[in-house]
């Protein structure tokens, strides 16, 4: 059970540098009421970094569940 919970303590930093690291191409904009309608192509390590943040949110999602259940 502690190496579920070590485990999911790297993940939870490992996202938490992922997101932080990808940036927004709208900016605040959009949250005070701009117009938000781009449309951003991903391409390279910024895709990457994309697909990496959605494979390790799951993996958390799923330790988590894991965890739960033991």
């Amino acid at each position: 059970m502690s190496f579920i919970l070590s485990i999911q303590a790297v993940l939870a930093g490992l996202l938490s540098l992922c997101i932080l690291l990808q940036h927004r191409a709208s900016g605040l904009s959009t949250s005070m009421g701009g117009m938000g309608t781009t449309f951003v192509q991903r391409r390279g390590a910024e895709k990457v970094l994309h697909q990496a943040t959605i494979i390790m949110g799951i993996v958390f999602f799923l330790l988590t569940v894991l965890d739960w259940y033991i």
